[in-house]
């Protein structure tokens, strides 16, 4: 199969397009054609890297497709369905990923408005049901609104029954409010630390704020978390860190450990 293949860090300029083997599937594995990729910051991330070569030869993590082949422990998935979701080498003609990475894509999307939700939706989705624990009635507080998270997070808060407040740059207020953000505050003119108002769970998705300046615009049994590089889960009288695999602290989204 034909696939981007990055056999260093760098620019663009070191991917390449080769002629590679085709994944094999087992276990709980699925192997998708792929019809649609997208590209997001942590591609970028994984691109630019640091000394040492790449772990994972091809990139790409948010994908749409078909499923071609499934493994022996695939309980729902089958070969001709259509599917959305992350894996690790997105950029080819095929890519396998566990079963738990994948949805069934809805009828109304196209691939390409499928591949597009991957991996920013589920790290969304994730720091606001399973770390922030969102429920109705909570003040959220989402820094970074109107990025590739952001914009997800602010919409599955909504859905939660939140009130949110939206941060971002003048250029997006209007954006951010059309997608359901109750107040947005425009950051060039407003310092959400320093406001009357406090928050149940804060999303810190840009890590401009330090954990002291976040941790006044909490309520007393409030929580903020940095997902774009560490979790800090906090609170007036409390503080708790995790760690990933590596020894950094666990991140909300999928740490680049993992990858």
């Amino acid at each position: 199969m034909k696939a981007i293949v990055q056999g260093k860090y760098g620019s663009a300029d070191v991917l390449e397009l080769k002629d590679i083997d085709k994944p094999v599937v087992t276990g709980d594995q699925v192997l998708v054609r792929i019809r649609a990729a997208a590209v997001n910051i942590g591609d970028w991330h994984l691109l630019r890297g640091g000394p040492l070569r790449p772990r994972q030869q091809v990139p790409g993590l948010d994908l749409a497709g078909e499923v071609e082949v499934v493994g022996e422990g695939v309980k729902q998935l089958r070969p001709g369905d259509e599917v959305f979701g992350w894996c690790k080498g997105a950029f080819a003609e095929y890519a396998r990923a566990p079963e738990n990475h994948l949805l069934a894509k809805p009828s109304n999307l196209t691939f390409e408005q499928a591949a597009a939700v991957g991996d920013s939706a589920f790290t969304a989705l994730n720091a606001v049901r399973d770390q922030g624990q969102v429920e109705p009635g909570h003040e959220v507080l989402i820094n970074g609104a109107s990025g590739g998270v952001g914009t997800f997070a602010v919409q599955i808060a909504k859905s939660f029954g939140a009130r949110v407040t939206g941060v971002c740059s003048t250029r997006n207020v209007d954006m951010v409010r059309s997608i359901g953000a109750d107040q947005v505050l425009d950051y060039t003119r407003e310092d959400f630390t320093q406001s009357e108002r406090r928050y149940d769970v804060m999303l810190d998705l840009v890590g401009s704020r330090s954990l002291s300046d976040c941790r006044r615009a909490l309520t007393p049994r409030g929580r903020t978390f940095w997902s774009e590089s560490w979790t800090l889960v906090a609170g007036s009288d409390s503080l708790a860190r995790s760690r990933c695999s590596r020894g950094r602290r666990s991140c909300a989204r999928r740490c680049v450990c993992s990858l």
